[in-house]
């Protein structure tokens, strides 16, 4: 199985998502400095995987630490923590893989350092795997939903490369698979950074999965063919009403899904659920470079001075929105009440 990251002989390596599908290409992060700019840079990027690079990065950072007491060892760290969080806003997987890392560091106080500090690097590695078995629970109970031979379309990449391994919305497709169900999928492209062609089907290809690659503004088109049977995507953030951020055009295809009576599924970890925010306009919205926009795995595409905008995310609200897939199980509507209740599942 492919291992989008990895903790190898004290880095932390982790393939370079921006050279696929043309090359495999690996990166070894030494500091915390480093994680945070590969996470800024998509090296890594999917919610899933960077909270796993956020923890591996917090590990790092607290091997770096030189102290004599836990309070100056914690001040370092919440400091570089805090520097790390900055990376990018909409995922709020980044903030959870922190505030776990600095919790079991807060649990473990009485711990000499050098012993802290393994149990952190130990807790990461932990939260890799754990982050692979969430995926394939999620995957038995989204697979479920899928019915024999549809085709289901998909949206951006939310697959192993997204996560430690398995994937979300591409983790209920691989279920599906394995069930026997001989499912069919089609891919959007995800413009500006083609998250879908480059990623989404080269993994596809790789499990023999049978992918057709459409472009965004064609998944419309074939759902009034009836061409398309359902649409499974992840997410980077979900409010509690059950308002989704996901990647920028999600939107757009649920709203064509809505019209042509089409289910809309949503698979995600729980880790993703952010409770605390009552509805997704509460969700910030990373705004990336307009060169993404322009360019072209750095071909330009667009004359030289052109304005473009660059909002990386959207929200579905949750009114458009058939299921949540979750490791606990599937949410449906009102969402305020079963996301809530999977949320306080132990």
């Amino acid at each position: 199985m492919l291992k989008t990251i990895e903790y190898v002989d004290g880095v932390v390596r982790m393939i370079d998502q921006t050279k696929l599908p043309l090359e495999s290409v690996f990166v070894d992060c030494r500091t915390i400095e480093e994680v945070g700019s590969a996470i800024k840079t998509m090296v890594i990027r999917g919610a899933p995987a960077i909270g796993v690079a956020a923890a591996m990065g917090v590990s790092l950072g607290a091997a770096a630490i030189e102290a004599e007491t836990f309070d100056d060892f914690f001040s370092q760290l919440e400091a570089q923590c805090a520097e790390l969080g900055q990376s990018r806003p909409t995922a709020v997987n980044l903030a959870w893989g922190i505030e776990r890392m600095t919790r079991v560091a807060q649990e473990n106080k009485s711990l000499p350092l050098a012993e802290l500090k393994t149990l952190l690097r130990d807790e990461s590695i932990k939260i890799c795997a754990e982050d692979i078995e969430i995926n394939k629970a999620m995957g038995r109970h989204g697979q479920a939903l899928i019915e024999k031979g549809q085709t289901v379309l998909t949206h951006c990449n939310a697959g192993a490369l997204a996560t430690a391994g398995y994937g979300t919305a591409l983790g209920v497709i691989r279920a599906a698979m394995e069930a026997g169900k001989n499912i069919k999928v089609m891919a959007n492209e995800t413009r500006p950074f083609l998250q879908g062609a480059r990623l989404t089907v080269w993994e596809l290809k790789e499990d023999n999965i049978p992918v057709t690659l459409i472009t965004d503004n064609m998944s419309g088109f074939f759902m009034k063919k009836k061409a398309i049977d359902c649409v499974v995507v992840g997410a980077d953030r979900i409010a509690a009403n059950g308002d989704v951020a996901n990647k920028i055009g999600t939107y757009m295809v649920a709203t064509m899904a809505e019209k042509h009576k089409i289910p809309f599924y949503v698979a995600a970890p729980i880790s993703t659920l952010d409770m605390s925010l009552s509805s997704g306009d509460l969700i910030p919205i990373e705004e990336r470079s307009s060169e993404e926009v322009t360019s072209v795995q750095n071909q330009r595409i667009a004359p030289e001075g052109t304005n473009a905008a660059h909002p990386a995310f959207d929200v579905t609200p949750n009114d458009m929105i058939t299921a949540i897939i979750t490791e606990k199980g599937v949410a449906r509507p009102p969402f305020a009440e079963s996301l809530k209740r999977l949320a306080e599942q132990k």
